[in-house]
């Protein structure tokens, strides 16, 4: 059985093995007008492959460049646009660094501990107020977003005073007043309120009476 993991890697896999057989033979046509033909009748079944793509600007110009990129670039005929660098698929993309600055609590990030920071460096007055209230209100939804359980006032202070190494002193009134809520009341609340509804909307359970 000839099976396609035997076969060798399709170049861009979305045309499929026939239109890659098909450009592969035109690659090997002696005769450069033929060959500019057949090059031409490829483009015209590979764009009736996605039709729902036609109306994209430079749609031609695209599948002369997959013509390009899966002949190899070895496809010796008046290409009616200009090419990529055949050395763009070939050389690879310089490596990136990992930023592995150092944060006590990932699940913040390092914006919070920048804002604290700041915010230890202000006077005492509304500016810092506003600042710290901003940093806690970020920090209440990041802390939703993992589990709304530790989304409290009390984990918040916290935090706040161990990023800060202590330097920033907030109460729970404070921190409540970043504008979030106390999760634990308030999902107490969401649950009261929905068992509330399902009782309102639950169907009276009837019994037929056996009259025998």
């Amino acid at each position: 059985m000839d099976y396609n993991s035997n076969r060798k890697k399709l170049v861009l896999p979305e045309y499929g093995r026939h239109i890659q057989k098909m450009v592969n033979h035109a690659v090997t046509v002696e005769d450069r007008t033929e060959r500019r033909r057949c090059a031409d009748a490829i483009v015209a079944v590979m764009g009736s492959l996605f039709p729902h793509l036609r109306d994209i600007n430079d749609f031609k110009h695209k599948l002369w460049d997959h013509l390009a990129i899966m002949s190899d670039f070895k496809l010796d005929i008046d290409f009616p646009y200009s090419l990529p660098e055949a050395e763009n698929f070939t050389t690879k993309p310089e490596r990136i660094p990992y930023d592995d600055q150092k944060m006590h609590y990932r699940h913040y990030g390092i914006l919070v501990e920048r804002l604290l920071g700041e915010a230890v460096q202000m006077e005492d007055g509304a500016p810092k107020d506003r600042l710290i209230s901003a940093a806690a209100s970020h920090m209440r939804k990041s802390l939703m977003s993992w589990n709304n359980d530790f989304a409290t006032d009390e984990r918040l202070v916290q935090d706040i005073k161990e990023l800060s190494d202590g330097k920033l002193i907030v109460t729970a009134a404070q921190v409540r007043q970043s504008g979030g809520r106390d999760t634990k009341s308030q999902t107490n609340r969401n649950t009261r309120q929905q068992n509330s509804r399902d009782t309102q909307n639950r169907k009276p359970h009837f019994v037929r009476k056996n009259t025998n």
